[in-house]
């Protein structure tokens, strides 16, 4: 009842907000007769009574009644109750914990600072950006979204009505809830980090080693520091060693080779260090002027300056363009 009520005067508000600007169908991309006020109104316009509920559960219905721009990827009610019933989670009686939790996953749907259409999405293809929800030490998590079949963000959420607009943004409905995003749902949702994904998948056959799916899947562990090769870095990583594939290594090599990429702590580049960096698997070299890792071996990789800092709930991304090697004889 407590949701029911919360959610009545939700609409007793929208709908006083029509009676006082009145309704018009012109230029109006958000249905007959409604006029775009703020996203939350939108939301209410459109039916996302759920998203409505949570909002108000976690007090962040005035937070989106300001100023913005926000871009609002906003689950649709099924998306919503599917949540609720795999979590158990009831928004009539949420603890302190659950409340913050519920609060950082509807934030993890919210960009501030930016009002994004499908058009601006569509033509960027896919990329990075950092939404309201955060993750160690206060840092802003980060999403990915990715055009080439549909907008799908974080490989797991497909957008199926863009473009309601409202005067402080723009809401995107989509048909899944977003999850705070790990290590993994980066490495997984990013086609250009396949081979890592699949190194890691290879190093976990073997005994003894790092579960790394499971580590990097993990929304507790952690926090830690992914040093991430790209495709082309393991593929140059190959024609270095000739090779035709890593299993044509050892899964023992494998493994020492992906733990001189992980550091025990969210490390984002403003405190990348100018000098030794402590991995798991031993101490590599940072150039944080040039941006330069340096392994044992003397070889060098460049950091992607544009693809840094990406920031999940287990830890931070940043992508390389040459795999790090252990110690060779």
């Amino acid at each position: 009842m407590k949701i029911i009520s919360k959610t009545f005067k939700l609409l007793t508000v929208f709908l006083l907000v029509l009676g006082v600007t009145g309704c018009s169908n012109d230029d109006d991309n958000n249905g007959p007769g409604v006029q775009s006020t703020t996203v939350v109104d939108v939301a209410l316009a459109n039916g996302l009574t759920s998203l409505a509920a949570a909002l108000e559960a976690t007090d962040l219905v005035t937070t989106l009644q300001g100023t913005g721009p926000f871009t609002v990827f906003a689950p649709d009610n099924d998306a919503f109750n599917a949540l609720l019933t795999a979590t158990g989670l009831d928004l009539n009686n949420l603890s302190t914990t659950e409340e913050a939790l519920v609060r950082n996953i509807l934030l993890n749907h919210v960009i501030i600072g930016q009002n994004l259409s499908s058009t601006d999405l569509v033509n960027a293809g896919s990329g990075y950006t950092n939404v309201a929800a955060t993750g160690p030490n206060g840092e802003n998590l980060s999403l990915y979204f990715n055009t080439s079949n549909n907008v799908v963000i974080n490989g797991q959420s497909t957008v199926d009505m863009p473009d309601l607009t409202a005067t402080n943004g723009t809401i995107h409905i989509v048909d899944t809830v977003i999850d705070l995003p790990t290590i993994a749902t980066f490495a997984t949702s990013n086609p250009s980090l396949s081979i890592l994904v699949d190194a890691l998948t290879y190093a976990d056959t073997g005994m003894p080693t790092v579960p790394y799916i499971n580590t990097v899947s993990d929304s507790e562990a952690g926090p830690f520091t992914v040093f991430a090769p790209t495709n082309n870095a393991f593929v140059s990583l190959l024609a270095e060693l000739n090779l035709n594939a890593l299993t044509d290594l050892d899964t023992a090599t494998v493994d020492a080779v992906l733990t001189y990429h992980i550091v025990g702590d969210n490390v984002q580049s403003s405190g990348l260090p100018n000098g030794t960096v402590a991995t798991i698997g031993g101490n590599i070299t940072a150039d944080n002027t040039n941006f330069t890792l340096i392994d044992p071996n003397g070889r060098v990789s460049n950091i992607v300056t544009t693809l840094v800092d990406i920031q999940g709930i287990n830890g931070v991304v940043h992508v390389i363009d040459k795999v790090i090697l252990s110690p060779q004889p």
